[in-house]
């Protein structure tokens, strides 16, 4: 068993944010679980993570479908993408902390899924064009953060945690994981704090026996 966190937060080491403290909670409870394992921690915003542009990702993948010689910088990104899909892909365990940015996924977060969602690797299309999931045996927790509350159907946002239904697809439908959940920690900008992470550090003790079942 393998467990990878990933930290989505700009600012991912500031005590007061509500990812930090999402996050730490998760750690407190995976470590009374599993004493003896080390958990992989990726802080998206202090790596290298190689974004889906012409001088980058693209550019690379193109030259090497053309099995043309990289240069020396593209052969540092090529690598880079490569360590970054192995480390996702033997883990069988995935978190994910992160806060909702205008109503969506943070940009480092899109960049690093870029990284991964490789056909023949997490997922591959079938002679009728479908695409079928390669990761099976595997879960997904996301811990999010927003201002505003979205679970509460009668708000004018229900529908517009873009964040949830991005990640949710591409994990359960496009990879297909085993499990999908999220746990919020929603409504920051006018709930009080204590509120707020009492009820999300209940979700997250509940569910750990679940996620590692």
């Amino acid at each position: 068993m393998k467990t990878l966190l990933l930290n989505a937060h700009p600012d991912n080491n500031n005590p007061n944010s509500f990812t930090f403290a999402l996050k730490e909670e998760f750690l407190k409870h995976y470590n009374l679980m599993f004493p003896e394992n080390e958990i992989d921690v990726l802080n998206l915003y202090d790596e290298e993570i190689p974004t889906l542009s012409h001088t980058e990702l693209t550019g690379v993948w193109k030259k090497q479908e053309n099995n043309e010689i990289l240069t020396q910088s593209e052969s540092i990104i090529a690598i880079q993408s490569e360590k970054l899909l192995k480390q996702f892909k033997i883990s069988d365990h995935i978190v994910i902390a992160t806060p909702l940015h205008n109503f969506n996924i943070s940009s480092r977060l899109k960049d690093y899924i870029d990284n991964i969602l490789i056909a023949k690797h997490t997922f591959k299309y079938t002679e009728s064009g479908e695409s079928i999931g390669l990761m099976q045996n595997h879960k997904c927790l996301v811990l999010q953060s927003s201002g505003c509350v979205y679970t509460d159907q009668s708000s004018i946002y229900a529908n517009m945690d873009f964040a949830k239904q991005y990640l949710e697809t591409m994990f359960k439908n496009i990879m297909d994981f085993d499990d999908f959940n999220i746990i919020r920690a929603e409504g920051t900008d006018f709930m009080e704090r204590s509120v707020i992470l009492e009820k999300s550090k209940i979700e997250i003790q509940n569910y750990m026996s679940k996620f590692y079942q």
